[in-house]
């Protein structure tokens, strides 16, 4: 028997047990997160007799007679206080992490009410954000200082909630205290928990599946093979390759295959009943590199081949414009798989509902998982509903399905609703990755820097499955030549299947590996021609009116020269010092699906109780859609945010606005939702809101695009482009000391919000470049969490946003998407800097032999 303090309240519990799990299960405290249950996120951070822990990693008999404080203990004061300054500062963006860092705040704040910037960074070095890049969360936490020091009255908003406004996020309050739920805080009576088992080796065949043992054993309430899937086994979003059990007589293909499942009524009868299933395998040779798939005697992964998709794209005559060039440089260069570590791991909830299946999710399309289940199952579609929980961070990775099919499928089959949560070790393992590319690029310009013509090859590794592969391949390749002016490219693309984990969708979505590769070559071009990068990048930029290298024309709200203006002054400055280098990169990125693809954003307005509902399935991930589409509501009717309530996405209650992927959300779903605010606003002119009970109203924006590869001298690839200069100074040791960003964002909805998804950009950019990696051995993942190599606050630089507003288009009042865009320029702006510092010019990330990061050799 064990005893202590929790919340101020004198607690006993029987048996030994861990801290996090009490808290969680039997306190029901869901403001303590399970991010890693490694001690290595922060998110469980807890106070134990004054000081900053993690739960984690504790016991409840390391907390004998301690005193145990969570954020639902603090004092309504500095509840208060903490909530509004993580608003104000625009600190909270997906808040899964949030809590953990109020935590840490207040540990330091008790010991030093007036602690220095660094003091906060190194409070918060044990907290991982995966959004903010800390810079904001910072802020907060100087700004709850004062506050409390100061005994200040906190200020009273009014806040119109217009266009242009720095509003408060309509979530920022229940993230910061931790009351906002998320798929694994989700508890309902007679809930079982579910989970795969996986296999045993990347590729291998599957002899014999014993079940029986798992299936006797007391608890246990279901044990599911292959055969029980009562629809189509084969799921994925475009190429349906991916089963979500593999059979017996079948290959694995990834050690992130499942075999099996299992629900119990505990999570301790389901590990150990995983552990009693008996599976014969016959291990096969993995396939570990592109370049083995490709190979005539290779293991075919799929029936098809190991090609999953080729690209090309020709415009001009490249081969001609670089042979009558001044100069070309040719090299390779190679990106590795990387991890998109979201702070909340995949969980979801299958509840048999009139025999169909009711599914909460933290995903980022809830008709996708619909669509997938439906099939699944084999029910028709008036039998599956997805609701959305809060999310946690998504940044492409929460688009496939991870534990949604297996969710619902042990809910089907056992009739009681079943939880499925993946660990931190089999999130890491499972969901598709960044893809890792190999590419070699030529690059030519004349004896002025005026770009010639490009060539390049790209290999991307698609690893075990398709998933969003062939549409990565098709953005790096049509932003393979960056935002410039030439016309002469021959690109060449092939994404491949090996037994690696899958890649998919990651912020940047295929355009940061293809614009490490230019714009670096571009750096060489510009000291052979004798000028700065600065001055190569302005020659070229492209400019309205002009033909980009893929043939679209910019339009009047193109602006990379006026980024690259916003650095000037900066980057002439910084260049000239002794002891410091500077680096500078550009990039495009495209907002919409686009290349002929249906891209269609939906809203609608009900209006029940006298208060406005915003209904989209547009889910916000962590980048604020929910604000902004309040924001479009409010500029467009003149009615207070007060009115206004933003409904969760729900297939029954929101129309389908598309997957959050490609920057399109504040496009397509934020002109749908100024299309219907516009319908609503003239039967405002007439009647109140008291009238209009019940009643509701739709809208829809679409835009059509021309595919890749399409015969029309001035295709139209993308709805937008967002453009972008960022620029990196190093000091002579070779750490960052200043990074500065200047983004065009069409119109800034929010400037805090734009802010904070630049600086978190940024950092996850440099994460990119100097320090992240998914290490591989024989196809298997060796990396944790806490050695993904994600920077923490302590290792963060001062980071300069620059927004750039030039765009006169009404669409969704001018916003272009900034949440892809963001990541792109930052690895090469790094490494132009190091280039200029010792004067090797690095070909491959995470850049090696850095102040960051030493040689593997």
């Amino acid at each position: 028997m064990y005893t202590f303090i929790l919340n101020n309240t004198e607690v006993t519990v029987n048996e030994d047990m861990n801290l996090l799990e009490y808290l969680r299960e039997r306190e029901d405290l869901i403001s303590v997160k399970n991010g890693c249950s490694e001690g290595a996120c922060g998110a469980c951070m807890i106070i134990v007799d004054n000081r900053p822990m993690r739960a984690c990693i504790l016991s409840i008999s390391k907390i004998q007679n301690k005193e145990v404080l969570t954020v639902e203990g603090f004092s309504q004061r500095e509840k208060d206080v903490f909530a509004y300054s993580f608003a104000e500062a625009g600190a909270v963006q997906c808040g899964f992490c949030i809590p953990g860092m109020v935590v840490s705040a207040k540990a330091l704040i008790d010991k030093n009410n007036n602690p220095t910037s660094e003091e906060v960074k190194a409070a918060i070095r044990g907290n991982i954000c995966r959004c903010t890049g800390y810079v904001k969360i910072e802020k907060a936490i100087l700004m709850a200082a004062e506050i409390l020091r100061e005994n200040r009255e906190i200020p009273i908003e009014d806040e119109d909630g217009k266009v242009g406004e720095r509003f408060h996020r309509i979530d920022a309050i229940r993230k910061t205290l931790g009351r906002a739920k998320y798929v694994d805080d989700i508890k309902m009576p007679g809930m079982i928990y579910g989970s795969a088992l996986r296999t045993k080796y990347p590729r291998a065949l599957v002899k014999n599946i014993d079940v029986s043992r798992a299936l006797k054993y007391p608890g246990v309430e279901a044990v599911l093979t292959a055969e029980d899937i009562p629809g189509k086994r084969y799921l994925g979003h475009i190429v349906k390759d991916w089963p979500a059990l593999v059979a017996v007589g079948e290959e694995t293909r990834y050690i992130g295959d499942a075999v099996a499942l299992v629900a119990a009524k505990s999570k301790k009868i389901l590990e150990e009943a995983l552990a009693l299933i008996e599976v014969e395998y016959e291990k096969l040779k993995t396939v570990t590199t592109p370049e083995e798939g490709l190979k005539k005697d290779a293991p075919k992964i799929h029936s098809k081949g190991n090609l999953l998709v080729k690209e090309v794209l020709r415009r001009g005559n490249a081969e001609e414009a670089i042979k009558n060039s001044k100069y070309v440089v040719t090299y390779k260069y190679s990106t590795p798989f990387t991890e998109h570590a979201f702070l909340e791991p995949e969980c979801a909830i299958g509840v048999p509902d009139k025999e169909g299946i009711l599914l909460y999710t933290g995903g980022q399309s809830v008709y996708d998982e619909k669509r997938e289940i439906t099939e699944l199952l084999g029910l028709s579609e008036d039998k599956i509903r997805v609701k959305s929980a809060y999310v946690g961070g998504g940044f492409g990775g929460k688009e496939d399905m991870s534990v949604q099919h297996h969710a619902a499928l042990l809910a089907y089959k056992t009739g009681k609703p079943v939880k499925v949560t993946l660990s931190r070790k089999e999130s890491i393992a499972v969901h598709p990755k960044r893809h890792a590319m190999e590419m070699e690029f030529t690059t030519a310009c004349d004896e002025n820097g005026v770009l010639t013509g490009m060539k390049a090859t790209l290999i991307s590794d698609s690893g075990a499955y398709a998933s969003l592969g062939g549409p990565v391949l098709q953005r790096a390749c049509t932003h393979a030549a960056g935002p410039y002016n030439y016309q002469n490219i021959d690109i060449v693309g092939k994404s491949v299947y090996t037994n690696n984990p899958p890649g998919g969708a990651f912020r940047g979505f295929g355009v940061t590996q293809s614009a490490f590769a230019t714009e670096c070559n571009l750096n060489k071009l510009a000291e052979m021609v004798g000028i700065s990068p600065w001055e190569i990048r302005y020659i070229n930029a492209i400019e309205e009116g002009q033909e980009l290298p893929n043939g679209q024309i910019a339009d009047e709200g193109t602006a990379l020269k006026e980024t690259l203006l916003a650095v000037k002054d900066e980057y002439f400055k910084h260049k000239d010092q002794e002891k410091e280098y500077v680096g500078i990169a550009c990039a495009m990125k495209n907002s919409g699906i686009g290349v002929g693809l249906p891209d269609i954003g939906r809203c609608r307005l009900t209006i029940i109780n006298g208060k406005i509902h915003i209904r989209t399935s547009a889910a916000c991930i962590g980048q604020g859609l929910g604000t902004i589409a309040t924001q479009i509501f409010c500029e467009t009717t003149g009615v207070s945010p007060k009115f206004v309530v933003l409904d969760d996405p729900d297939t029954s209650i929101t129309p389908d606005s598309g997957t959050t992927t490609a920057s399109r959300q504040t496009v397509f779903t934020g002109e749908a939702v100024r299309v219907v605010s516009e319908k609503l606003k003239k039967v405002l002119e007439t009647r109140t809101l008291q009238e209009l009970e019940g009643e509701d109203f739709y809208g829809e924006y679409s835009f059509d695009t021309d595919p890749i590869g399409s015969d029309k001298p001035n295709p139209v690839s993308h709805v937008a482009y967002g453009y972008a200069t960022q620029m990196v100074i190093l000091d002579e040791k070779g750490f960052i000391k200043e990074f500065i960003a200047a983004h065009d964002v069409g119109r800034a909805i929010n400037p805090t919000n734009v802010e904070g998804q630049i600086e978190g950009g940024v950092v996850m950019g440099l994460g990119y470049a100097l320090t992240e990696d998914y290490p591989l051995k024989n196809s298997v993942p060796t990396a944790k969490f806490g050695t993904l190599g994600l920077f923490r606050a302590n290792t963060v630089p001062e980071i300069k946003p620059i927004i750039i507003e030039k765009n006169t288009d009404k669409l969704a009042y001018g916003a272009k998407g900034v949440g892809e865009i963001v990541v792109v320029p930052t690895a090469p702006a790094v490494q132009g800097a190091y280039y200029n510092l010792d004067g090797v010019f690095r070909t491959k990330l995470p850049l090696e032999n850095t102040a960051y990061r030493k040689s593997r050799k």
